[in-house]
This record gives structure tokens, sequence and C-alpha cells, in this order.
């Protein structure tokens, strides 16, 4: 396309963890109308989760400029700063925080950025809580066929506006197709840092994957880890199974190991996990994929939601040989696309960001579902956990600065944000246990 039909748009990336950092600017760029040039600012909202330098580098996700906000800082910059698109990849209560923020913001203003949310990966629990907490963006990102009707069907339930859904599919799916194994053979635990929680099931997992890794010395078999002791993820992880395999005598073909997912997909043979979004990642590339059934299929593992994908299966089973077949309707229905067809499938939300952009006299105020009227008793305190008033302006008081923290403020802002984690990992873990004695 000539230089003189191209648009620069600016789009702004608003996340609280790793994951959702990864989610959001992936989105952003696949989302920009065609004829767009892109300019991606990033911004990480304070809070336990932030991402750490490695964990941005392994996300391997490029921005023009990146840096950490307040909620309040960021609400100050986008009152300053033009931009046309605003991704916010936040946890529900965050969206709905910066929603209300925005709206204050942008309420004497003639223009404002198209705002759009989403999931970051498969939504097996609250479901309706997300979805309302993100109603009001402009574009409420739908994953997949499936979560697209689910979706609207919430909206029209409650008797809201449900035309903000739009089906697209998880941004970060691509690589090359898997095409016969590899040599040595290997198998890929893709680990999580909350699913299972207790110390038995997650000791039994990798027992189960240390026995399997004896059972074939031939083959190489990773633990996926992804993230190191210390760090947060979307999820708190208590008990990280780098620790528990300080325990064992491990074979020498077993190696735990970090890095960018797709990079240890492409020498992949076998992914095995619980209910990891990597086992959709997977599936995109047609790697043999098996969602284990160890544990049981449950709600609070997440594997249910794989329940007609013809990858449930049993460490017994996959010790005897079983490869699984995958269910093609179920895996079109989940946004995984492996037929060819994955880079249509963000047209519908390009075209639509598109009209919105080109919408003469601008866009109109935000309108979330939650107000002061309709939830009186839940959504002030939803607001206040981000310092912001019921009516979305900054609370006195609020956290936040005219400039960048200097040299002492930045070394104490470290130290109580390690003093939290730890508290988080360390002593909340034993002080849970000493109440089940």
């Amino acid at each position: 396309m000539p230089a003189s039909a191209t648009k620069s748009r600016r789009i702004a990336v608003l996340a609280d963890s790793d994951t959702r950092w990864k989610w959001g600017a992936l989105t952003a760029n696949r989302i920009a109308p065609d004829d767009s040039d892109i300019h991606l600012d990033g911004y990480l909202l304070r809070g336990r989760a932030t991402p750490t330098p490695r964990q941005l580098q392994e996300v391997g996700v490029q921005a023009d400029s990146l840096r950490e906000v307040t909620a309040v800082e960021f609400l100050r910059t986008m009152g300053e700063e033009p931009y046309d698109i605003l991704v916010l990849a936040l946890v529900g209560g965050g969206v709905q925080a910066m929603l209300h923020g925005l709206k204050r913001v942008w309420e004497d203003r003639t223009s404002r950025p198209v705002v759009v949310t989403g999931y970051v990966g498969v939504v097996y629990e609250k479901l309706a809580d997300g979805l309302l907490l993100r109603h009001g963006a402009d574009l409420v990102l739908a994953n997949s066929r499936q979560d697209a009707d689910r979706f609207r069907a919430v909206y029209e339930g409650v008797g809201t506006d449900a035309s903000s859904v739009t089906e697209v599919a998880l941004p970060f799916l691509g690589g090359a197709a898997y095409t016969g194994e590899h040599d040595p053979y290997t198998v890929v635990f893709a680990a999580q840092p909350s699913v299972p929680e207790n110390r038995r099931d997650r000791t039994y997992l990798l027992n189960r994957l240390v026995q399997h890794a004896r059972r074939h010395p031939q083959r190489e078999v990773l633990l996926k880890l992804r993230s190191k002791p210390g760090e947060h993820t979307t999820h708190i992880e208590e008990l990280p199974y780098q620790k528990l395999a300080q325990k064992q005598d491990l074979p020498p073909n077993f190696r735990l190991v970090y890095g960018h997912m797709g990079e240890v997909l492409d020498r992949t043979d076998l992914l095995v996990t619980i209910s990891s979004t990597a086992a959709l990642e997977s599936l995109h590339r047609r790697i043999p994929t098996v969602v284990l059934t160890d544990l049981g299929v449950r709600e609070a593992l997440g594997n249910h939601h794989f329940v007609g994908s013809g990858c449930l299966a049993s460490w017994d089973q996959l010790d005897a040989g079983h490869r699984p077949v995958p269910d093609e309707e179920w895996v079109a229905r989940q946004g995984v696309v492996a037929d060819g067809s994955y880079e249509r499938a963000f047209d519908a939300a390009r075209e639509r960001i598109a009209k919105l952009l080109d919408r003469p006299g601008g866009l109109p105020p935000l309108t979330p579902y939650y107000t002061p009227a309709t939830a009186p008793g839940y959504l002030p305190g939803i607001l206040a956990r981000h310092h912001l008033g019921p009516d979305g302006t900054p609370l006195p008081g609020a956290p936040a600065a005219d400039k960048e923290p200097g040299p002492v403020r930045q070394v104490v802002r470290r130290a109580a944000r390690g003093a939290y984690r730890h508290g988080v990992q360390r002593v909340a873990p034993v002080i849970r246990r000493m109440g089940e004695l």
C-alpha cells in the first residue's frame, strides 16, 4: 500500500499481568484497520502481578513505549494524550473501574478512542460476573464462536445492549503446523500457576511426568513453567513446581524450561496440560494434545471446558501409547481456526473499529451496565480498589505522580512490592495451613 494511503493510528494498551500484556498487545496489532501504521504505547498497571523485565522479554511483544502506572496516572494520561484505540487488558474489576474513570475523563471531549476489551483465553468461570464488568466498552471481544454466543446471551438476558460482542480468535495463535515426530520425541507438560492449587495434586502431576520420563528414556520430557519463584502471573502460584522438583531425583531426559510457548511448541510432539490455553495453541498447530483427567473433570480445574474435544485422557492411557484425535467441530467452535482461515478471524473487529473511527461527530459517552443506580452495593467497592469515587473521579489521596519517581522512591517501591509478594507466596499459605489444623 502506498505510504500516502496509510493512516497513522495511536493505540494504547493497559495491562495488569504478563499474560494480559501479551493478549492486549497482540490484539492491538490484529484489530487495527488494514490501512493503519500503528504506534503502540504500553501501560502496565501497578500491582501484585506487574510483569518483571524477564517476563516482558519472554512474552516477546514489542511496543514503541512501555511504562508502569497507577490507575489514576493512566486516567490522567488518557485525558491528555490523543489515542485512536484503547485496549483494556485487565481483570473484570479493573476494566469496570477504567470504564467509569474514562467516562469521567472524556466527558468534556468531542472525541475519544475506540475502547476494546476481552478475555485472555478460555472463559470457564465467572461468565456473567466478568462479562457485566466488561460491559460499556465499544468492543467486547469473544475468542470463539461459542464464546460470542454465550456473551450475547448474558447481555441480552439482563436486558442490556449486546452489540459490542465481536467474534475474533485468540491473538497469539500461529506457528508452523505439526508435520511429524521430532528426534528426540518430545513430551511437554504446560504448567499453570493455580491449577491445581494444592501440594498433593501438584506433586502427583510432577511424579507422573517424571515417571513418564523414566519409562521412555529415549524421549525428552519438558516441564514448561510460566514464571520463576517470586514472579507473579495472572494467577498466584503458591507452590511452584521448581520447588517441588528440588526434592526429586530427576532423570537425565527430564528438564524444566521457560521461554516463549511458541518456541517450545516448535519441538513438541505431545502437549499435556490440565486446562492451559497452551492446549488451544497446540491444537491450532495440529500437535497431539492431551487434557488430563487424572484429577477428575471438574469446573475447579477448568478441564470441563474440553468436554467434547476428544483430547481428554489420563497418564495411564498416555503411558500405554494412547494418542488423542481432536473433534474437528469442537475445535472449530473454540476459535482455534486450524483450517487456515486464522488471519480472517479478525476482519469483523477491524471493520467495526474502522467504522467507529470514522463515525461523524465522534463516539458517544461510555455506558457501562453497572452504575451507582443499578449496582449501588457492588460498584463503589470496585471503583474504590482503584482509588476512584462512585462517579469515576480520583479519591483524595489517590496514588498519582506528576513525574517519574526518584531513586529513593523506586527503591522503596521495589522493597514494598517484594514484601507484598513474600506475604502472598510464603506467609499467607502458612497461615491457611495452620487454620486447617
